[in-house]
């Protein structure tokens, strides 16, 4: 097995540490999630909390697109989109390293995604239970964050609750995105931003004022938003409420 690492400008000094990581993997740091992907975060010698995320071994001609160049692997993705988004003002995570796995035959096998662990403590999860007085205001700013973003032909195409890591201080809200291996870089019309936010939690009330303060952020007509956006977001739920439990009262 060939294992190739990459470490961002600014973090060479982890080097040592980073090389250590799929050894050290599986039997220290805290797990965060785990499906298909495993993240854990880790502590460096210096005290630096790394957020490791490991990318499972693409399975069938998935495997073959990722390790020919046909498409860049996840991994690759991930590390190399936040320098885009953060030139733009764009919150994520510093990227810190990557670390790919690959056989003798030179198809991926793990990847390793390493970045600055962010400790904000909430995820969009949150407004599923949200009252007025705490969905409005957030419903606002991250109209404000989405408009910005598909201004600067920047558009997360993974824009769900757990990808979205915000805090509030006495200046407002701060967003984090995370995930962001699927980003689509090019003009993004009002059409497609409304509908890249449909699968949002929240209540009905809260994707109505997002939508209608993103129209307004893009001076476009928001009851005309609405018709586009509301509908499509009942479609969407009406699908997931098939095969999964919604924990949230959900209105069509």
């Amino acid at each position: 097995m060939k294992r190739t690492i990459t470490i961002a400008p600014g973090y060479e000094h982890l080097r040592t540490f980073v090389e250590e990581i799929p050894q050290r993997f599986l039997h220290e740091g805290q797990e965060v999630y785990r499906q298909r992907n495993l993240i854990k975060v880790l502590t460096a010698p210096d005290g630096t909390r790394l957020n490791v995320k490991r990318y499972h071994v693409p399975a069938g001609p998935n495997r073959l697109i990722y390790s020919l160049g046909i498409r860049k692997p996840k991994g690759q993705r991930a590390f190399e989109y936040p320098e885009r988004l953060l030139a733009a003002g764009i919150a994520t995570p510093q990227p810190v390293a990557l670390i790919e796995e690959r056989n003798a035959l030179h198809l991926l096998g793990y990847s390793y995604f390493i970045s600055l662990q962010c400790d904000f403590g909430h995820t969009l999860y949150e407004m599923g239970s949200a009252t007025p007085d705490v969905y409005l205001p957030m419903a606002e700013a991250l109209a404000q964050l989405a408009a910005r973003m598909h201004e600067q032909q920047i558009m997360h195409c993974d824009f769900t609750p757990g990808n979205i890591l915000w805090n509030h201080d006495e200046e407002g809200y701060h967003f984090q995105l995370v995930d962001i291996n699927r980003m689509y870089f090019g003009p993004v019309s009002i059409e497609k931003g409304l509908l890249s936010m449909i699968r949002l939690w929240g209540p009905k009330a809260f994707i109505e004022h997002l939508v209608r303060c993103y129209a307004l952020a893009r001076k476009a007509n928001p009851e005309e938003a609405l018709l586009l956006a509301m509908p499509a977001r009942a479609r969407f739920w009406k699908r997931f409420q098939r095969k999964h439990d919604v924990p949230f009262p959900l209105e069509l």
